[in-house]
């Protein structure tokens, strides 16, 4: 059988020799989450300033360590740093104009990376991320970020791997993988410990209520996803302690709740309509657990993102229940899940694509779930229903595609309801202090009548 070592040999470089390798003007992409390289970063952040200019950084969801490329070229002579994904490190960094974000929906990352026409001027120059170290084919494996990672390496003028012994091989699916053959070299990392979250923190007696009324509308053999967040894992735990059985998994992202769904027996995949026996998902953030679950599991399949997320492709199971988060939500029920006013908090990401998949699913849900109110900086209560958006906020789901919304106050469907319907649908939703407030704003918006309890 052919070995691929001296392959292997002749195409090992150190990471300062990678990281002359970028020039001026140039796109230079790091792997999705926590595949970022991280000895490519730190040499490639030694450059600033020695010549380089305007060389564009792209990540997707930027975890620790924090990249050198930011904050060590603060005044950006040479670096700018852009996230499709904005996590807390590139909100932080956003706060002080170091890192911008690319608005997209999350299924569309695979295209962009293939593309190479239309799109021609996204191409990386460079591409580098995490890799699991070399199998026996001559395969390196993605790990916990498949997303649109291989379209960038063979999309990609310089495609460079960094080896991390610690990295989870995740099995696919699809696009899991780049072959020695389709890279042009290779960085044997310093093996630093792969990001893992944190346990989530305890739910509070709101997130147990919305996660209530979520559950008791899942049915045996319906095909879950869960986004980013306390809520979606608590709930994921809910149905581990439930009665149901022969549940599916296609997701985004692969959370740490999926594994306490399988060790108590809930999921089989046997009535997906695709990927069946196997629970599909792109990326991964979660704990050390989660991802030794994840390692050479065959019961779980990575794919490329427009795999997982394409809206036509979720809507082909049936059943499927997805269940996000959102920050804010206005009387005509558009929906912000991204942004407080123009301060970036996260993405789009998958959110809109799983709304429209599960909404066209048979028996389909999409649940975008928050609690009705928060607390700002000084102790104030803040309603999260405002009468519009707060000025600056993304609209992340346009109303016309919001299916449920659901508080600690109740639940509701929003589809095909007027716009009279739609207002008194979210006071009801609301914290009973905020109440009659909104629906002063109702009336002098015009969305409010006297009659108003009317359905439609």
């Amino acid at each position: 059988m052919k070995t691929y070592m001296e392959e292997y040999k002749n195409k090992l470089i150190t990471a300062d020799q990678a990281a002359k390798m970028c020039k001026s003007n140039v796109i230079v992409d790091y792997g999705m989450f926590a595949t970022k390289p991280v000895d490519f970063d730190i040499a490639l952040a030694k450059r600033a300033g020695d010549g380089l200019e305007n060389v564009a950084i792209r990540g997707t969801g930027t975890v620790l360590p924090v990249p050198d490329v930011i904050f060590k070229d603060r005044e950006q002579k040479t670096f700018q740093y852009f996230s499709w994904y904005f996590t807390a490190i590139d909100r932080k960094a956003g706060d002080f104009g170091l890192v911008a974000h690319n608005p997209f929906n999350y299924h569309e990352a695979t295209i962009l990376a293939y593309s190479t026409d239309e799109f021609a001027h996204l191409k990386p120059q460079i591409w580098c991320a995490q890799v699991a170290p070399m199998d026996g084919q001559g395969c390196f494996n993605f790990g916990l970020g498949n997303s649109h990672n291989r379209g960038l390496a063979l999309n990609s003028k310089i495609a460079i791997v960094e080896v991390n012994e610690n990295m989870p091989r995740c099995l696919g699916g699809n696009d899991e993988y780049v072959h020695i053959s389709e890279i042009d070299y290779i960085i044997e990392g310093s093996n630093t410990p792969i990001f893992a979250l944190p346990p989530m923190p305890e739910p509070t007696s709101e997130e147990r209520k919305i996660a209530e009324y979520i559950v008791e509308d899942i049915v045996d053999g319906a095909c879950i996803q869960l986004g980013i967040g306390a809520m979606p894992n608590l709930i994921g735990n809910m149905i581990a302690e439930s009665d149901l059985k022969d549940l599916g998994i296609q997701s985004e992202m692969f959370c740490d709740a999926f594994v306490k769904m399988y060790e108590a027996g809930k999921v089989t995949n046997a009535k997906k309509a695709y990927d069946i026996n196997k629970s599909t998902y792109s990326f991964c953030l979660g704990t050390k657990d989660t991802y030794d679950f994840l390692h050479d599991n065959p019961r779980c399949a990575s794919a490329c993102v427009l795999h997982t997320n394409d809206p036509a492709r979720i809507a082909m199971h049936d059943n499927v229940i997805a269940i996000n988060n959102i920050l804010e939500v206005d009387l005509l029920s558009q929906v912000c899940s991204e942004s407080f006013g123009l301060r970036q908090i996260s993405g789009t990401g998958g959110q809109l694509d799983f709304v429209i998949g599960a909404f066209h699913s048979r028996g389909g849900k999409g649940f975008l779930a928050f609690s009705s109110t928060y607390k700002d900086k000084e102790g104030n209560i803040i309603s999260r229903i405002k009468p519009m958006l707060t000025p600056g906020a993304a609209v992340t789901v346009p109303r016309t595609q919001v299916q449920y919304l659901v508080t600690e106050y109740g639940k509701v469907n929003l589809k095909a309801l007027s716009t009279w319907g739609r207002a008194e649908a979210l006071i009801n939703l609301a914290h009973p202090d905020f109440r009659d407030e909104l629906l002063k704003s109702a009336k002098e918006m015009k969305i409010w009548s006297r009659t108003n309890k009317i359905p439609f």
